[in-house]
């Protein structure tokens, strides 16, 4: 079987073209490890794999993040550091939308990584989050790709959003980079 990992390396402020060194306290800051489900969801992990190898995640903030709940993050059209952040969330890639991939089997545990989507279940595109908490409320609703296994820490500590759809206000954190491994 083919192990498949999403590298997901996080600055909590940009950094400028010449480099600079960032201390940061209370925001995150290193490298979360994901193991993706190819078995459970190939379609989903496909697209993944595909954008992150285009560097399409590369610049993309985490722009809802909701505490005790998730962090939201994927948006390769309307969610880059620079762009106008008042559409983050309602973008995705230049591919067509997919189909559920549901498996009754997985629940949506802490450090699961699930596909955001709108409200047809077939619409998830390049938009994942992943969990803080336990929410079996989300399990056959949205489709399961796979489970943070290093870097929990960095997960807990990318910055909150506020209001009910926990909207990142100010700086969000941002996907410096995502490295597919094998």
């Amino acid at each position: 079987m083919r192990k498949l990992a999403l590298v997901l390396t996080l600055l909590a402020t940009p950094a400028a073209a010449t480099g600079i060194e960032i201390d940061v306290t209370g925001e995150a800051e290193g490298t979360i490890v994901i193991d993706l489900f190819e078995q459970v969801a190939p379609l989903h992990v496909e697209r993944i794999t595909m954008l992150a190898e285009e560097g399409a995640y590369d610049g993309v903030v985490f722009h809802r993040v909701i505490n005790e709940f998730m962090a939201q993050t994927g948006d390769v059209e309307f969610g880059r550091m620079g762009q106008d952040m008042r559409y983050a969330g309602r973008g995705g890639s230049e591919y067509p939308d997919l189909p559920a991939e549901f498996d009754a089997d997985l629940s949506f545990e802490r450090g699961i990584v699930g596909m955001a989507r709108g409200p047809d279940p077939d619409s998830a595109n390049s938009q994942f989050f992943i969990m803080f908490e336990p929410e079996p409320r989300l399990d056959g609703q949205y489709t399961i790709v796979g489970q943070v296994i290093e870097g929990m820490e960095v997960v807990d500590a990318i910055k909150r959003g506020e209001g009910r759809n926990g909207a990142v206000i100010g700086q969000p954190d941002m996907i410096v980079e995502v490295r597919v491994t094998e």
